[in-house]
């Protein structure tokens, strides 16, 4: 299998240092080393993000170099469009980072206003496409009008901005889950048959072209309605666990992962879908690495990602072949692991699926990924409420 190239943008090592000259307290209405800070990230073509950052009171201290605050994942396409120049008023793509002090939003009726402190902008350059590794800024820089006011410092922000290669094994499902259909790898314009789908009323598997199993995903909690309602509730929701085969006993089954699923209403409902990594030793130790809202009506992207959300594991849990250890990874050695981006209830759903080639050593290590999304993909079905399912006379069920 040849992966597809991406690129994995990190900003992270984020600290803030305010004198007390840097911002102007009586009109912020609070001190300025109490005030929360956080920053805007944008980079065009991406959505903005929004992140925390600590304030640092000693001259001597640097933040954590390891931590990841916020990171973007480009393909060939979206780099392509960066390095295109373009209006005439904004000819380059910048990497711009907006630093405020206070809270948005508003305290007991009375509307709260964000004081801007400075920005940091940094220019998409041709070494964002050559595919290496790359540190694009590491330190501390002044930000700000008042970078140095009267001779005094003003703030300074500290940051790391770093470039990765990132490739990435890209599949699709060519039907819908229900359908048992084929999942092709994707190369360009260039579609692979890699597995077949086969699903049966509470199992879906993964095969390869001799039948060998290789993943699959049972449903161990019925998806029902809970107490007092007729849709999967929180309190009960329904679950699948996703196993990989026993290499020492022949059509056995170990466990590998645990996904549950629920309805959360609202005024747009969106589906939950919660991932544990499940422990072989007998302790049962349960490792959650994502917990997803999907719209209910849209669809959405499910994803592991430990730089959105990390967790740390005891010991090591192990893909198919014992290379896709990812439970217990570090800041370090973290990142995107996989993503599912599903369509909504009643919608015609053909999984779309990416998987970070550092976890996928051979096709096994795949196929266990493509059980979990296929449980994904049939969870949002499964949770869509029952008189509404029963009244419009759902061909396929669960």
């Amino acid at each position: 299998m040849d992966p597809q190239a991406f690129i994995r943008l990190s900003i992270g090592s984020l600290g803030l240092r305010i004198p007390g000259s840097a911002v102007n307290s009586s009109k912020a209405g609070i001190h300025a080393f109490s005030s929360p800070c956080s920053c805007e990230i944008r980079l065009r073509g991406f959505p903005v993000q929004t992140t925390s950052i600590p304030l640092v009171s000693s001259p001597e201290a640097i933040p954590d170099i390891h931590s990841i605050a916020s990171s973007f994942y480009l393909e060939d396409s979206d780099l392509k469009a960066l390095l295109t120049p373009g209006c005439f008023y904004n000819p380059h793509a910048y990497l711009e980072i907006t630093v405020f002090t206070g809270r948005k939003g508003s305290h007991c009726g009375v509307g709260v206003k964000r004081q801007q402190i400075g920005s940091f902008k940094l220019e998409v350059g041709p070494e964002w496409g050559e595919g290496k590794p790359v540190i694009l800024f590491n330190g501390w820089i002044g930000i700000g009008k008042n970078k140095h006011d009267n001779g005094k410092p003003g703030a300074e922000l500290h940051l790391r901005v770093k470039l990765d290669p990132d490739p990435r094994y890209v599949f699709q499902f060519e039907d819908v889950t229900m359908l048992s259909p084929q999942i092709v790898q994707l190369q360009g314009s260039i579609k692979q048959p890699i597995f077949s789908c086969k699903f049966s009323r509470d199992r879906v598997a993964q095969v390869d072209p001799l039948s060998a199993y290789w993943s699959a995903a049972f449903i161990t909690t019925p998806f029902v309605p809970s107490t007092g309602c007729d849709w999967v509730a929180r309190s009960n929701p329904g679950a699948w666990l996703i196993v990989r085969p026993d290499i020492c006993r022949p059509e056995s089954w170990l466990p590998w992962g645990k996904l549950e699923a629920w309805r959360e209403r609202g005024i747009r409902d969106s589906i939950c879908c919660r991932f544990h990594l499940l422990s072989e030793a007998q302790d049962g130790a349960e490792v959650l690495m994502s917990e997803i809202l999907i719209s209910a009506e849209k669809g959405g992207e499910f994803f592991i990602d430990t730089d959105r959300q990390l967790r740390q594991a005891p010991t090591p849990i192990p893909s198919p072949q014992s290379s896709g250890d990812f439970s217990a990874l570090s800041p370090i050695a973290g990142g995107f692991v996989m993503s599912c981006r599903v369509q909504g209830e009643g919608k015609s759903s053909k999984p779309l699926v990416q998987l970070a080639m550092r976890h996928v050593t051979c096709v096994e290590d795949a196929a266990i990924f493509m059980a979990l999304a296929a449980a994904v993909d049939l969870s949002i079905e499964a949770c869509k409420p029952f008189r509404r399912r029963l009244r419009r006379g759902s061909r396929h069920s669960l």
